[in-house]
């Protein structure tokens, strides 16, 4: 690498990572939904498809992060990831994936973290490729909340009882210390393919909710100096905690990377109009832009973060806060799977 790197991108390149993607994600213009949403032809949407990053189950955003705990874990001699998230939740089946991959165990603590009860909702989806690829999966009634688990901890407790070596990740591989680091790289990445299509996108729209792959990018976006801008779409519909959590993580991973790199709290945008109530639940905000989205560019998202993201692109290009001129860059953390739990809400 050229001498002249920045000092955060050359300790980002100095701390050992697994590799479980195929490459930088793909990047694609969607000209039918920005046709469709700036009809005078002024934004231009284009993806970044995490979705697509990876041949592990399905790949997504959590991929990306587990690169760095997994070698993280194996340096320790850890032999078992222990993680939580909810019922189908998308964390933990990466999680299963990347132990799978590792030739690790995968212990996840399934939680209600939404109150509704559709058919299948425990049996099909994420949770079954989880089960799929072997994962010991432990449902349990706890509610939803970003932060550590007494769940996890017990379960941290049953396999180092049985002669294990655990690892902690915690929900969303985001409350961790190297946490944001997979969406730090991931501007980095981003900048190199700027580079190939001669495109600077000024504005990322990001779904946010344990919040790492939201501080990562802010730390990218205030450690290049570009001016570029990060908007995080609340979908937690608890938006103080999870912008204390952003704030913390990007921080700390700010000082990870370069002790003189600073966060300002401007840099910390977090829109809160679109998590419609509750977490999980897709209300017709959600619905519509989903559709949208799926029957434009044929581009798919999910009811529990793409779609409240995608929502929030749309309203917030449509309202004038992103500019005329604007090159917009929809980080599509991927998600999918979860759809096949939630037919019952698009059943027309």
């Amino acid at each position: 690498m050229p001498e002249t790197e920045p000092t955060y991108v050359k300790k980002l390149r100095s701390i050992p990572k697994q590799t479980f993607l195929f490459g930088p994600s793909p990047i694609q213009f969607l000209p039918r939904l920005s046709k469709e949403v700036s009809p005078a032809g002024d934004v231009k949407i284009w993806a970044k498809r995490d979705d697509c990053n990876s041949g592990l189950a399905y790949g997504g955003n959590k991929v990306r992060k587990l690169e760095f705990l997994v070698a993280d874990a194996i340096s320790k001699g850890c032999d078992t990831l222990v993680s939580v998230g909810g019922v189908q939740s998308n964390h933990t089946r990466a999680v299963t994936a990347v132990a799978t991959a590792s030739g690790l165990k995968a212990v996840t603590v399934q939680e209600k973290w939404v109150p509704i009860d559709p058919p299948l909702y425990d049996k099909t989806g994420n949770i079954l490729l989880s089960r799929l690829m072997g994962g010991d999966v432990r449902l349990n009634n706890e509610p939803f909340h970003i932060g550590h688990k007494t769940a996890t901890k017990q379960a941290m407790d049953d396999v180092a009882q049985k002669g294990g070596k655990p690892y902690y990740v915690p929900a969303g591989a985001s409350d961790h210390e190297l946490g944001g680091l997979g969406f730090t790289n991931f501007v980095v990445e981003l900048a190199e393919q700027e580079n190939q299509l001669g495109v600077f996108f000024d504005t990322l729209v990001v779904c946010s909710v344990t919040g790492s792959s939201h501080a990562g990018l802010i730390v990218g976006a205030v450690a290049e100096g570009k001016g570029r801008k990060v908007i995080g779409i609340d979908a937690s519909a608890k938006p103080a905690e999870t912008k204390e959590q952003v704030t913390r993580i990007a921080r700390a991973t700010a000082a990870l990377l370069d002790p003189e790199l600073k966060i300002p709290d401007e840099a910390v945008v977090l829109d809160e109009r679109f998590h419609e109530g509750i977490y999980g639940i897709p209300g017709p905000t959600t619905s519509e832009a989903m559709k949208l989205a799926a029957r434009t560019d044929a581009l798919i998202t999910d009811p529990v973060y793409e779609g409240k993201s995608m929502a929030g692109m749309v309203q917030l290009i449509k309202e004038g806060s992103i500019a005329a001129g604007s090159n917009v860059l929809y980080v599509h953390l991927g998600g999918q799977p979860a759809l096949n739990a939630y037919s019952s809400y698009f059943e027309e």
